[in-house]
């Protein structure tokens, strides 16, 4: 460790909460999505009443994939249509809340405009979700879906990494980004469909090191449509001798939902 750079980033660090308490007494916080309703950074900047706008998923799902059954469905649901027909290599995959309105335009702000505030109410949500369902379970790390160095340069951080970083935390284990790598760039996949999808990411990861895995790990992501990536993902960990692997996103959203049409008609996106 190197004293001098860690007493440096305390200095930034200070300098940074003092300039934000100087801005908040000349400008009360407002809330960064109604601008209307007070909300402080420890919210991510999401006053209550948005943050109580996001539609959490909750009833009957898909038991491996997570996807929220419509109607009014009673006892344990089976597969959903898809996961009958075929293998995934996750035990479990859930989401937190539905991938629209307040939510989505969170993601896509923090994605693509660099309005990295949102980090803290999206990981919030899926604390919310996720830790109840894995306290228990023995989690040995979080993986976050990796980012293509060309990408990660150009964005400057990795999104699931910073949703997942909480997580970690509050389970007492951590974020590992060492193990898995993203080797291809890829297509946005919100321009595919599910066997595009599956195509498109299907060499796109690779093993980092030489190490071998044991035990439960989680991989993290911020939304889940066809779960294409983090199967892909997954399927790397399934060969470094990971024995259980649940997926945890942020949101889960559809093909034909409003979060193919807001990400859709990017150029070549190498997450």
């Amino acid at each position: 460790m190197n004293p001098g750079g860690a007493f440096i980033d305390r200095c930034r660090n200070a300098v940074g909460t003092l300039a934000e308490g100087l801005l908040g007494l000349m400008y009360p916080p407002a809330c960064a999505l109604c601008h209307e309703r007070r909300a402080l950074p420890a919210s991510g900047h999401v006053c209550d009443t948005c943050r109580d706008r996001v539609r959490r998923i909750s009833g009957p799902v898909c038991p491996r994939c997570g996807l929220p059954f419509s109607g009014s469905e009673t006892g344990a649901p089976g597969p959903c249509a898809d996961c009958r027909d075929a293998s995934t290599p996750w035990d479990r995959a859930r989401a937190a809340v539905h991938a629209e309105g307040i939510a989505l335009e969170a993601i896509h702000r923090l994605k693509y405009q660099r309005e990295p505030w949102f980090a803290t109410f999206l990981s919030g949500l899926l604390v919310e979700a996720a830790l109840p369902d894995l306290a228990d379970r023995q989690v040995q790390g979080i993986i976050p879906v990796p980012l293509h160095p060309v990408r990660r340069r150009e964005r400057e951080f990795n999104q699931a990494e910073r949703l997942g970083l909480p997580l970690a935390m509050a389970l007492g284990v951590e974020v590992v980004t060492d193990r898995v790598q993203r080797v291809e760039p890829t297509r946005n996949q919100a321009t595919l469909d599910r066997r595009e999808r599956r195509l498109n990411v299907r060499s796109a990861f690779g093993p980092r090191g030489h190490g071998r895995l044991a035990g439960h790990w989680v991989v993290v992501d911020d939304v889940l449509t066809t779960g294409a990536t983090a199967a892909a993902v997954c399927g790397v960990l399934r060969q470094m001798g990971a024995s259980q692997i649940t997926v945890w996103a942020v949101a889960r959203a559809t093909l034909d939902g409003p979060a193919q049409g807001l990400l859709a008609g990017r150029p070549v996106d190498p997450r």
